[in-house]
């Protein structure tokens, strides 16, 4: 391990070790709802709160360069068994930032103590709310970061076999798509990963999933269909250890005759964009770009 900043990070991460006990994942919890705090742009959005039932929402609205045509919900990541509304301010913020869209985030139950289905049944309450009173589906934009990324695939995977409108695209961080943990990037670049490692991501995938068979696309999208998909936009570090997930999608869209884009920063890992500094400003400034073109056309 080469790198110094790689290096530091690795070793004082939450996410690069264990999540297999209860104090644990307490720990992680409290440390991603703190690394999100610290890291959210200050000054840029209007913020409101508001419940649907037991569930916390967000609703960022940009202050500045605001377009009311479209919005964005996001769904964070952690593993499904972290994150909340503090985590998920941070690209919430961002997302609103670049693309002056209103962004709406959610508080999902998380495992070991709530399990699958419980936060697909979160998601698919928040997306009914907002196809009920905010946006009709081809004006939602529906974005997620690493198990945000996974709900969100498997979202429009279930609206689609039900017959039900779909969002007008996703835009994906270094999506988890695939819980059988055999892609050869955990192996690859476990070393150069700072954030994540597959110790983590088993372990929160046997807390989501329990003795359940890995390989069905109801949490591992990747095994699903991708037969009348949306555009997806998907955005990956070529160091991070889900590389290979983002890859495998794009070829599955691709087989499927959809559309896929992936944007892969060659010195990135995994969600990148979380982080501040030069490197994820410019990949929201990329990702402002291929969303004004994707909705509004080249100019």
């Amino acid at each position: 391990m080469k790198n110094p900043l790689v290096k530091t990070l690795k070793t004082v991460n939450f996410m690069a070790g264990k999540a297999s006990s209860v104090a644990e994942i307490k720990r992680h919890r409290k440390y991603a709802d703190l690394a999100g705090s610290l890291a959210t742009p200050k000054g840029v959005v209007k913020r409101r709160r508001f419940s649907l039932d037991s569930i916390r929402c967000e609703e960022f609205s940009p202050t500045s360069s605001y377009s009311p045509d479209y919005v964005i919900l996001y769904c964070h990541g952690g593993g499904y068994i972290s994150g909340g509304l503090d985590y998920a301010r941070n690209l919430s913020v961002k997302l609103a930032k670049a693309t002056g869209f209103k962004v709406y985030s959610f508080d999902y139950r998380l495992a070991p103590e709530h399990p699958y289905p419980a936060a697909a049944e979160d998601v698919d309450a928040v997306w009914t709310y907002i196809m009920e009173n905010v946006a009709e589906a081809d004006h939602v934009i529906l974005a997620g970061d690493s198990a945000g990324g996974n709900m969100a695939l498997c979202l429009t995977q279930r609206l689609i076999a039900e017959g039900k409108p779909v969002p007008r695209e996703l835009l994906l961080f270094s999506p988890w798509t695939d819980m059988t943990g055999t892609s050869a990037s955990y192996e690859t670049n476990s070393d150069v990963d700072p954030i994540l490692s597959k110790e983590f991501v088993m372990n929160a995938a046997r807390s989501y999933i329990g003795d359940k068979d890995p390989t069905d696309a109801a949490f591992s999208p990747l095994f699903g269909s991708f037969e009348h998909f949306p555009p997806v936009y998907i955005m990956a570090g070529r160091n991070g250890i889900l590389l290979d997930d983002s890859i495998r999608l794009k070829e599955k869209i691709d087989l499927a005759g959809g559309k896929a884009e992936l944007d892969i920063e060659e010195k990135g890992w995994h969600v990148y964009q979380l982080m501040p500094g030069s490197m994820a400003r410019n990949a929201m400034k990329r990702l402002a770009a291929h969303v004004s073109n994707e909705i509004y056309g080249e100019r």
